[in-house]
């Protein structure tokens, strides 16, 4: 005999669905998540989806060499760039050299950053904390700084215009030092050892002294000691710093395109841009896919690394001591290395710059052949420039562009940046804030050129409502904000962490709606973190070349494009002095940034 059934049981868990979702979906915060979800679905991954579909589908213009329609799907795209006659110089040969570069360029990054962070770090080095602050200058500067400067001092007559300062002293550089792999491999290392000396600086900076100290009592030498308790301890940083050094060489554009190109050393975002400037968009579209998939590869295993990080954790506090190690004999030279470092990595390239700017004619240092004609010139003796880049309209209109287009970028990428990091801690769904969170984090895992023809595959036509975008301020505008996000977020979500609700929900108490709430209380309590969150992306963006230099025309050129065209025209002084204002405006917006946030770059390197 069956027993009787509770009236409503049946109907109980549809009944809690049903108010689990009235419930949720009154919620500001979980309304607020799927907008948002909606937008970046349409920023982040419609555009990667838009070109790994371009990999596999007819091109318009193809149709008679596949012999398909448009739209069609196809593998030709595929079997041309890894297996046809011509595979070697479109993909193989470029495959190599990135590699290479960014491999050796990792190598010798890790390995000299790792010394000088241990220097600044862990030893009484003389004038350490300056050296703290001085050796990170090349991390606020454009790579392409490094190459400019290269091409001042070493340029000789395979490439036209006036000559490099060595040829002009009477001396001509081969083409192996002037161009190619050795200089990339060089400019490159320098630009990345900051970057490491950040990383492991810090992880050093961690170690108990006291473990130290104790294997030193018990008679271990100072190599066994670093080989057996600093090394495994800072290993984490290592891998870590390695990983994001090769990821970003893999992407890098800039040096390779103008150290690159004079004697055909193409690399990976090379022959992206080539493949891009030659109409070949399948083939474009399958470079650009390699170069994610090692991106997402190589950033996946440094999450894994940073979760293995806790198996090296150890225990600090008030009973943390750190000690600087007496360097001895060895004090002097390694101010010597120090000094040497700052020198090739800030003073020279720098002052070549600058110098070169000065001068009529490179290399020769006499009263007569100094100069402020490239700046403020009239009446030059050049086509496309005829006057000083601070009197040209054109120099004005790029700078234009790049203080209203990666300004207003990073003004809605750092409210974006604080609402998701709102929407992700507030949201009563944890699958939706573990979803919004993951999708802002995506661009971080594709390098720059890659994204940005991502972005042109899906935006270069129109798009049911959308009008083709390519060409217009708004394609550059909406790709800096997509790719700024992963910054924007994670600074949102580390500000929105540490806030409290309590005066949130006083707010609501007193009646106050959650467009009142965010304006009174919300945002002018995280202040501080929602300026970084803006100032970061922007001199993120001013430095970029990778993302606009396929977005942008010459209507829309920022500083970085329109020094890249400079460079075409074999104007060399004035793209040193448009470089050299993107380096005085990265330095003023990161001086900005540790005013606002009372904090440095290098304070994890200072005792």
């Amino acid at each position: 005999m069956t027993s009787p059934r509770r009236p409503g049981r049946a109907f109980a868990l549809p009944y809690r669905a049903r108010y689990r979702f009235i419930v949720y979906s009154q919620d500001a915060s979980t309304v607020l998540s799927l907008l948002l979800l909606a937008l970046f679905l349409g920023l982040i991954v419609a555009p990667l989806a838009s070109i790994l579909g371009d990999m596999i589908t007819v091109q318009i213009g193809d149709e008679a060499r596949t012999q398909l329609q448009s739209d069609a799907l196809t593998g030709h795209y595929l079997e041309r760039v890894f297996a046809s006659r011509v595979s070697h110089i479109l993909f193989w040969r470029p495959l190599g050299n990135t590699l290479l570069i960014s491999v050796a360029a990792t190598v010798i990054a890790i390995t000299l950053g790792t010394a000088l962070g241990w220097l600044v770090a862990r030893s009484d080095l003389p004038g350490r904390r300056w050296f703290a602050t001085a050796l990170i200058v090349p991390y606020m500067l454009p790579a392409s700084t490094y190459a400019l400067a290269w091409m001042t001092l070493f340029k000789n007559r395979t490439v036209g215009g006036q000559p490099g300062w060595v040829e002009a002293m009477g001396l001509t550089p081969p083409d192996w030092l002037a161009y190619g792999g050795l200089p990339t491999l060089v400019i490159l290392s320098l630009h990345y050892t900051p970057f490491a000396i950040l990383l492991v600086g810090n992880a050093l900076r961690r170690i108990d002294s006291q473990m130290e100290e104790a294997a030193r009592m018990l008679g271990a030498s100072r190599m066994r000691i670093m080989r057996q308790i600093v090394l495994p301890l800072s290993r984490p940083a290592l891998f870590s710093a390695c990983l994001l050094i090769f990821a970003d060489g893999v992407g890098e554009f800039s040096v390779p395109y103008i150290l690159g190109l004079p004697v055909q050393f193409e690399t990976l975002s090379t022959s992206l841009y080539r493949a891009i400037g030659t109409q070949q968009d399948g083939v474009a579209a399958v470079v650009a896919g390699v170069i994610m998939l090692i991106g997402v590869v190589t950033l996946g295993l440094d999450a894994w690394m940073m979760r293995e990080t806790r198996r090296f954790a150890t225990i600090g506090g008030k009973g943390m001591t750190e000690r600087s190690h007496p360097l001895g004999r060895w004090k002097w030279p390694a101010f010597a290395l120090a000094g040497l470092t700052f020198l090739l990595g800030v003073v020279l390239p720098l002052g070549a710059l600058a110098l070169s700017t000065v001068m009529k004619l490179p290399g020769r240092f006499t009263p007569e052949n100094f100069t402020f004609d490239y700046w403020i010139g009239t009446g030059l003796h050049t086509v496309a420039l005829r006057s000083g880049i601070l009197l040209s309209p054109e120099f004005w209109n790029a700078l234009g562009n790049s203080v209203r287009i990666v300004g207003a970028a990073s003004l809605v990428a750092g409210l974006l940046g604080m609402l998701v990091g709102y929407a992700v801690v507030r949201s009563p769904l944890p699958l939706l804030g573990a979803a919004l969170r993951q999708i802002t984090f995506l661009p971080y895992l594709v390098p720059g050129i890659a994204f940005a023809a991502a972005f042109m595959a899906l935006f270069a036509v129109p798009r049911g409502p959308l009008p083709a975008l390519y060409g217009t301020p708004m394609i550059l505008f909406l790709a800096l904000i997509a790719d700024q996000m992963p910054f924007a977020s994670r600074t949102g979500i580390a500000a929105m962490t540490q806030l409290g609700r309590e005066a949130e929900e006083a707010g609501r108490m007193s009646g106050a709606g959650w467009f009142q709430r965010m304006r009174h209380i919300v945002l002018p309590i995280q202040r501080g973190p929602m300026i970084a969150a803006v100032l970061m992306p922007f001199i993120s963006g001013i430095k970029n070349v990778s993302l606009f230099v396929i977005l942008a025309v010459p209507a829309t050129d920022v500083l970085t494009t329109w020094a890249l065209r400079l460079v075409d025209y074999n104007y060399q002084q004035a793209a040193n002095a448009v470089v050299l204002m993107i380096a005085l405006l990265s330095w003023a917006g990161t001086s900005l940034i540790n005013r606002i946030t009372k904090t440095g770059i290098a304070q994890g390197l200072e005792s």
